[in-house]
């Protein structure tokens, strides 16, 4: 009877082996001196609220088509990306918002705090549960005061300037900072890195120099005795894990006045002054905001996300923006298309338009806009994107070249500076992809490259999030027929 069992046994292995990626049998537990691995619970991470799915896959990324570029050749690569979480839509005005009322908020309680305002010591955690001292840190749990006295009054009246022509109450942007830090994951684990001299070389039968100065350089920023943001880029021989740890201080206060900044003799005042302020504008996309301050968004957004998960918030991948690689994957769809829809037209059979550019010379309206449009009130892509062509045009993660994709790995290709403020202006330059709603057709297709300097705030850039998956996943190959020889 045993050997019958056994022999049924081999007879399931067997079965399971064969095919391209059959499933592996299960392990025998409980029997002594076996290796049968540990067990733990998986992670499921749930879809981001807002955003979907990209799965991973292959792109021939750049223009295929070079006759309508203006005679300009742009290189073509064949490039593979792992999947990752997509915004479905530009950031809004009213989700940048948000990020300005937290901001606002975390500002408004540390005055509460302070004795010059009262000093309410409960606006600000400054030891444990166990009565040790921790760093000191916002209490949020502490409810703002709804009927505040004079000192808290001048705490919140602290925050706001009054036009001293106009008699206007506005906050004052100045003081709209947000402190953020970002740990260098990718630069510590260089081997040049590696604080002990014997583990710069893979190779150990090569003698390593144990005096050598292996430089480091780290982004850090303070605010100065007059108020002022003073950035700064250390350049220093390594001295520990604190080198790999940068500190950004940014202003987050959009631009409103890119509005007439970027366009001379035309009359946009009414943006200038409605289009982020007025709640008409909340579900447009946000503008006037620079690579930087978009940054510093995806900072808070996933520092916002990981206080609210609890002891799974390790597993969990921060925001930020994506590469020019994983936003030409995204925008093409599922097909690889020239553009986010289906066929090279601009409008479908009924004359209307796919996407919100400037379908015509002078004509900003023929597609039914003048400028921006609510997000989302054009069909989605494949992917289920909205807008990856014009509205506007959106910035990545990546430093433009000329080379573009001929510079980068073919395997999630980036290419990545992060430049200090002393650096030459060619280093600022970060790609920027979609065109917007003031490009003609050419410049929406999804392969398009462009150009702003990384601190440009512009009436025609925005941006979305990306979050790399917090898990990756085999699939089986999908079998394919071969045909026989006659």
């Amino acid at each position: 009877m045993k050997k019958g069992i056994m022999i049924l046994g081999f007879g399931l292995i067997a079965l399971t082996l064969s095919g391209c990626f059959s499933a592996k049998s299960a392990s025998v537990s409980g029997r002594g001196g076996e290796v049968v691995g540990i067990s733990g619970r998986s992670f499921n991470e749930p879809a981001p609220y807002g955003m979907v799915r990209i799965n991973r896959g292959y792109l021939k990324m750049g223009l295929a088509n070079q006759d309508s570029l203006w005679g300009k050749d742009t290189p073509v690569k064949d490039i593979s990306v792992d999947g990752f979480w997509m915004d479905e839509t530009e950031v809004t005005n009213s989700k940048y918002k948000q990020f300005l009322n937290y901001v606002k908020d975390s500002i408004i309680r540390t005055r509460l705090a302070d004795p010059a305002y009262g000093g309410d010591e409960t606006y600000m955690i400054t030891e444990d549960k166990n009565g040790d001292p921790v760093t000191p840190h916002l209490n949020w749990k502490k409810a703002l005061p709804r009927k505040p006295n004079e000192d808290e009054l001048r705490a919140f009246e602290s925050l706001y300037t009054t036009n001293p022509v106009t008699g206007e109450k506005l906050i004052d942007w100045r003081q709209m900072n947000y402190r953020y830090e970002i740990y260098d994951y990718a630069k510590a684990a260089l081997r040049r890195n590696r604080i002990r001299p014997e583990e710069r070389n893979l190779n150990t039968d090569l003698t390593v120099d144990p005096n050598e100065v292996v430089m480091i350089s780290k982004d850090t920023a303070y605010i100065d005795d007059e108020g002022r943001i003073v950035t700064e880029t250390i350049n220093r021989p390594l001295s520990g894990p604190w080198d790999f740890l940068n500190t950004y201080i940014v202003n987050v206060y959009p631009d409103t006045t890119c509005w007439v900044n970027d366009f001379q003799n035309s009359d946009n005042e009414v943006y200038l002054r409605s289009y982020f302020s007025n709640p008409a504008y909340n579900d447009y996309p946000v503008v006037g905001v620079t690579w930087e301050q978009a940054n510093a968004f995806c900072a808070w957004r996933t520092d916002y996300l990981l206080k609210g998960l609890g002891p799974e918030a390790r597993f969990v991948q921060r925001y930020r923006l994506p590469t020019e690689a994983e936003w030409e994957y995204a925008a093409r769809g599922k097909d690889g298309t020239e553009f986010p829809w289906e066929n090279q037209d601009v409008k479908n059979g009924d004359g209307c338009f796919y996407a919100n550019f400037k379908p015509d010379r002078g004509n900003y309206t023929k597609d039914g806009n003048l400028i921006t449009s609510k997000v989302g009130i054009f069909s989605a892509n494949s992917n289920g994107l909205y807008d990856m062509a014009g509205n506007v045009a959106e910035w990545t993660s990546t430093i433009f070249t000329e080379a573009g994709v001929d510079a980068m790995n073919d395997l999630n290709p980036q290419l990545q500076y992060n430049a200090a403020k002393e650096d030459p202006y060619r280093l600022k330059k970060k790609s920027v992809r979609g065109g917007s709603w003031k490009d003609p057709e050419s410049y929406i297709r999804s392969a398009w490259r462009s150009w702003e300097y990384q601190n440009q705030p512009r009436s025609y850039v925005g941006f979305r999030c990306v979050r790399s998956l917090a898990t990756t996943s085999s699939t089986k190959q999908k079998a394919t027929k071969i045909k026989k020889r006659r």
